[in-house]
């Protein structure tokens, strides 16, 4: 046989025998992969868990105030439900307020990365006093003689916010957030006296009342 066909002979045994193990050859170990853990911002909270804790002073929904709430809307909605007291010192009886509060932020500012800004918050709310007394008489008043409810209120919000955002919540991958806001609030009873009573009736003072109050995520 002549050289060059001996050559040729050998290469084409080296090729069939490199080909499979090159076919067999395993992955790129070295390639990083992302754990699907690590993308996953954890399992969705249940609908009825509640997504952060509020505590207010005044504003019409007792002395003090806590309760829990709801996000909804990429957190532009919320819906907070609190329960209040104000001593008897303070109201002749004492009282036990039960308010649920619907809220809307239609925009937000964030300066650092820590930090955001609700520059407006807008809303409305219903609550129900448990203790008034009545110090009229049985039948002292006719029927229907006060068109407004004792015990029920509801009216407007208004108000905002600052937030500090924390470490991501494992549960649902949002900003742990702290925040701290006033609210400027009414209710129908002040504001139909106020219209009904233009002279000598309520101030712009007497009509509004004034919550702060602070949430926490959990």
């Amino acid at each position: 046989m002549s050289a060059r066909y001996l050559a040729g002979l050998l290469l084409a045994g080296a090729a069939s025998v490199c080909t499979p193990a090159l076919a067999a050859a395993p992955p790129d170990t070295l390639a990083v992969k992302t754990s699907p853990a690590a993308d996953s911002p954890g399992p969705r909270l249940p609908w009825y868990r509640p997504r952060h804790a509020v505590a207010q002073l005044a504003g019409g929904m007792g002395l003090a105030a806590a309760g829990v709430g709801y996000e909804f809307l990429r957190n532009r909605v919320e819906a907070d439900l609190l329960l209040g007291y104000v001593p008897a010192r303070y109201a002749g009886s004492a009282l036990g307020v039960a308010t649920a509060k619907l809220l809307y932020s239609p925009f937000r500012v964030q300066p650092t990365e820590k930090l955001q800004l609700l520059p407006l918050t807008v809303g409305a709310y219903v609550s129900y006093t448990h203790g008034t007394e009545n110090s009229g008489e049985q039948g002292q008043y006719p029927s229907g003689y006060y068109w407004f409810s004792a015990h029920t209120r509801y009216g407007p919000l208004l108000g905002s916010r600052i937030t500090y955002l924390g470490a991501p919540v494992r549960a649902t991958g949002q900003p742990r957030k702290l925040s701290f806001y006033y609210e400027l609030g009414s209710n129908d009873l002040y504001i139909a006296s106020y219209l009904t009573n233009r002279d000598g009736g309520l101030g712009i003072g007497q009509l509004l009342t004034l919550g702060l109050g602070v949430k926490a995520d959990f």
